[in-house]
């Protein structure tokens, strides 16, 4: 299998998190979205949408969306049980992470550490302080009360949320206030299986 990716982005990075929790064997095909190599005709073939990650089977098909890719090659796994409601759960958080929390911490990331916060960016930037700030409250407030995001167990969910979360503080967020968020970070840090943002 090959998977087209950027490491630096936490979408790409949580799959290649994810296939060494798992030890996954797959071809890791770089890919740099600044040079729009994601926009090319024969990209664009793969993806419609133009996006990464992807991942390409060995038989040819493609999946895109990092969360759905998550899952995908989760499947059968401890990090996403079968229990049906625990699935849900899984999801719930992986939507929330689509929705609420990553269009506000990966945009200030993206325009403090690619765009350098130029002037022109700077109230787009503070916006999405408070959008982001919120997102870690309700991950803080949860994480008081379990280990991990759905229970006790590692799974897809947490994958989800690391990706963005761990380099939080690059677009202006102090993880400091957030001391359950820092215990889980730990958690998930010290799986015999991890593997950092290269």
């Amino acid at each position: 299998m090959k998977i087209y990716a950027d490491i630096q982005s936490g979408n790409c990075y949580k799959i290649k998190l994810l296939t060494s929790l798992l030890s996954i064997e797959h071809e890791w095909i770089h890919m740099d979205i600044l040079a729009n190599e994601t926009l090319t005709e024969d990209f664009l073939k793969k993806n419609k949408n133009g996006k990464i990650p992807l991942l390409e089977l060995d038989d040819g098909r493609f999946l895109s969306e990092s969360n759905a890719i998550l899952n995908y090659l989760a499947s059968n796994t401890t990090l996403l049980p079968n229990d049906r409601f625990i699935n849900a759960k899984i999801q719930q958080w992986q939507f929330f992470e689509q929705y609420s929390h990553e269009p506000f911490i990966a945009v200030a990331r993206y325009i403090a550490k690619y765009l350098g916060l130029p002037d022109d960016r700077r109230a787009d930037y503070e916006s999405k302080q408070k959008g982001g700030h919120k997102a870690l409250q309700v991950m803080e407030t949860q994480l008081q009360e379990t280990p991990y995001l759905v229970g006790n167990e590692l799974t897809t969910a947490d994958v989800s949320l690391y990706g963005y979360t761990h380099v939080a503080h690059e677009g202006g967020f102090n993880l400091l206030e957030y001391p359950a968020i820092q215990k889980w970070l730990n958690r998930i840090q010290a799986h015999p299986k991890y593997m950092g943002m290269e």
